[in-house]
C-alpha cells in the first residue's frame, strides 16, 4: 500500500521575508483543533540558522493560514541550537508537546569540535504544555542525551501509567511514568531489519493512532544509503511492546524533486497525522525543506498494518 500525495504539493514552504523561516520550514508536530488541522513546523532561517516552531493551521488540511512570528523558541540553555520536531499529543484540555532540544554538552563539559569539525553537542527530549499555541509552560526535559529523537506521547495511559516512544539509536523504544515526568522500564520495540528500507535505523512518526485493532504506528526508516522512508506497525492497545505486525514495504519514499533534493536529500520525514473523514492525512517534511501531505484511507491504512507483509 501507498500513500497519496496531495496534488498540490508542497504545502508550505520557506518565506523570503521572514528571517526566521526563510530556509527551511519541515517536520511539524500535528493535531486536530477545534475544527482545524494544525500544524507546528521546525522552521530555520538566516537569522542564526536556529530551529524554532511556527504555527500554521487549516480548515480543510490543504490551504494553511500561517502565523509571522514563531510560537516557541529556545529558551533553556539546553535549547541553545534549536527546538526541534515536535510531536503533539492532547491529554484532556491540554496539549502536550514533546520535542529535541539541541545545544552544547553542558552535561560533560565538552567544548570545541569533534573529528567532523561540528561543536560537541547534546541531543534531549524536552516537554512543554498549552491550551492554546499561545502561552506555553515549559516542564524540562523527559529523555536525557546525549543522542534521544523522536519521542511522541501516548494519547492514553497504559495500565494506569503514562506511555512514550523515544529513540535509543539505532531503534525506537517504549517507556512507562507514573506521573509523566519520570520514565522508565525502557522496551525495545522496532530495530533495523537487514534488507529492508529501516535496515540502518528508525524513529517514531507522531503518537500512535488508537483503532479497535490496536495502536497505529506509523514512523520513518532508513537504509543504508541514508534514504528516508515511512512504514507502519500494529502494537497491542494493552501491551504496546508487543507488536502484533510490522509490514516489510514502506508506505512513501522519496521520489518528487522536493523529497530528493533539499537541505537534506531522500528524505520524507513525519511528526504526526490527522483525521479528516475516512483519512488519515500524513503530514511529512520534504528533503528537510518543505512540508506535504499524503493521505490514506483509514481501513485500507488499518489492514495493511494489521495483515501487509
Amino acid at each position: 500500500m501507498q500513500l497519496v500525495r496531495e496534488k498540490t504539493n508542497p504545502l508550505l514552504e520557506p518565506i523570503a521575508d521572514h528571517a526566521w523561516e526563510n530556509r527551511t520550514v519541515f517536520n511539524c508536530g500535528v493535531t486536530n483543533w477545534q475544527d482545524k488541522v494544525v500544524l507546528l513546523y521546525r522552521a530555520q532561517g538566516t537569522e542564526n540558522n536556529v530551529s524554532r516552531i511556527g504555527y500554521a493551521e487549516s480548515t480543510d488540511g490543504v490551504n494553511f493560514t500561517r502565523l509571522p512570528e514563531p510560537v516557541f523558541v529556545p529558551e533553556a540553555p539546553e535549547e541553545q541550537f534549536g527546538v526541534e520536531d515536535p510531536r503533539l499529543t492532547w491529554l484532556g484540555d491540554t496539549c502536550h508537546m514533546y520535542y529535541t532540544a539541541w545545544g552544547p554538552d553542558l552535561k560533560s563539559g565538552r567544548t570545541g569540535v569533534d573529528e567532523r569539525g561540528f561543536p560537541y553537542t547534546w541531543i534531549q527530549v524536552n516537554h512543554a504544555s498549552t491550551k492554546d499555541f499561545k502561552t506555553w509552560e515549559r516542564h524540562g526535559m523527559v529523555f536525557d542525551g546525549p543522542d534521544n529523537k523522536d519521542a511522541a506521547l501516548f494519547p492514553d495511559k497504559i495500565g494506569g501509567r503514562f506511555c512514550a516512544f523515544h529513540r535509543i539509536p539505532k531503534s525506537m523504544w517504549i517507556a512507562y511514568s507514573d506521573d509523566g515526568k519520570e520514565f522508565g522500564d525502557f522496551v525495545e520495540i522496532l530495530k533495523p531489519r537487514d534488507g529492508c528500507y529501516d535496515d540502518l535505523k528508525l524513529g517514531a512518526g507522531g503518537p500512535p493512532i488508537r483503532t479497535e485493532h490496536g495502536w497505529l504506528v506509523i514512523y520513518h526508516g532508513v537504509d543504508q544509503n541514508l534514504v528516508y522512508r515511512l512504514g507502519v506497525a500494529m502494537l497491542d492497545l494493552e501491551d504496546p511492546s508487543i507488536v502484533i505486525n510490522r509490514p516489510k514495504e514502506p508506505i512513501l519514499s522519496p521520489e518528487e524533486p522536493w523529497e530528493l533534493v533539499g537541505d537534506v536529500p531522500n528524505v520524507v520525514f513525519t511528526c504526526g497525522t490527522a483525521e479528516l473523514g475516512d483519512d488519515y492525512l500524513v503530514y511529512y517534511g520534504g528533503a528537510d525543506k518543505v512540508i506535504a501531505l499524503a493521505r490514506a484511507n483509514k481501513q485500507e491504512l488499518i489492514d495493511f498494518a494489521l495483515h501487509g507483509e
